[in-house]
């Protein structure tokens, strides 16, 4: 018996080894009534292997996992109310410097180009450029092998503009005036898609074109508001599609919560009403699918509520739908 119960668990870790993935990632977004539903996405076999919150400090609930098997990648989501507020800097200090977390990459502002009532933090470039000169560029100084996230814009052409609006501002605040210009620096770009294969596809060669030699983050995407069929191809195509392409360094599928409380459709979800794993959450974690309807479950008051920090902006499901990339019908 006991021979047999070693022989299972070093099963276990094997299959849990072979699945994990060092691009796939995790979008944490806590279910306020349903907490238990985070550890879904750990308990092995399991793919992500790191995972940030929209948040500067790690969640408490994964505090039992180390930073070396589930990597918590911070984020400067957007701007404090005072302009010269450091509070991120000193954040993330006091977590490498004093608690003694091994912090290697960081995000910065969540889609500043959208409105804050569709999750967009909504910032002006200009002001987002002091905001980084006074938070992120300190910590480059301070630790030179950390690794930091251009601006994750939106999926609309208005993000392109933000973000070259943004590096112009940023350049200004640091070149001294009359000598030579300097650049605010980054070492890779996280994108956001809310549309079909073939606009991410797009979308990716946009900004892989204007920032070449930069390893690319996805950090967000989904085929909003689509059929069940169409929904699981799109997660087919484009997993396979990101493992494949080798300057996509890591990617998250926006999708980690149940169905009922899903604002990009209910076949999106990874899991269902009840909390079970849908063939889509299933496969995202290196498993056989489970052939659980997303919309199968009870639903209702059993859900709780999805707390979360962004959503898709309204800007690029609108554009994505006047070509084509997604239905909002």
């Amino acid at each position: 018996m006991f021979t047999r119960a070693i022989a299972a668990a070093a099963a276990l870790l094997v299959t849990s080894a072979s699945a994990a993935n060092s691009k796939r990632g995790l979008v944490f977004t806590p279910n306020s009534t349903f907490p238990h539903d985070a550890y879904i996405w750990t308990a092995p076999p399991t793919s992500p292997t790191w995972y940030y919150n929209y948040q500067p400090l790690p969640s408490q609930i994964y505090s039992n996992v180390s930073q070396s098997d589930f990597e918590f990648v911070p984020m400067l989501w957007g701007a404090p109310s005072d302009i010269n507020d450091k509070s991120f800097y000193n954040t993330i200090k006091t977590l490498i410097d004093e608690r003694r977390v091994n912090i290697t990459n960081i995000l910065t502002f969540n889609e500043p180009d959208g409105p804050g009532e569709y999750g967009g933090s909504d910032i002006d470039p200009e002001v987002a450029a002091q905001v980084w000169v006074n938070n992120i560029v300190p910590l480059q100084e301070d630790y030179k092998s950390l690794r930091v996230g251009l601006p994750a814009c939106t999926g609309a052409p208005a993000g392109m503009e933000w973000s070259n609006k943004f590096l112009e501002a940023c350049s200004g605040l640091i070149s001294e005036h009359g000598k030579t210009k300097k650049n605010c620096t980054f070492d890779f770009v996280p994108i956001h898609w809310y549309g079909n294969f073939e606009g991410l596809a797009s979308h990716m060669g946009e900004y892989s074109a204007a920032f070449p030699n930069k390893s690319m983050w996805v950090t967000e995407y989904n085929l909003a508001d689509a059929n069940l069929q169409e929904t699981q191809a799109f997660y087919k195509t484009s997993a396979e599609y990101l493992d494949r392409l080798d300057f996509v360094e890591r990617y998250s599928f926006f999708g980690a919560f149940r169905s009922d409380v899903s604002n990009v459709g209910p076949n999106a979800a990874m899991l269902n009403k009840d909390g079970e794993l849908t063939d889509i959450g299933a496969w995202y974690l290196g498993r056989q699918a489970t052939g659980v309807d997303p919309n199968s479950g009870k639903g209702g008051k059993h859900s709780g509520v999805l707390r979360r920090m962004s959503t898709p902006g309204l800007l690029t499901l609108v554009f994505a739908s006047v070509l084509g990339l997604v239905n909002l019908a």
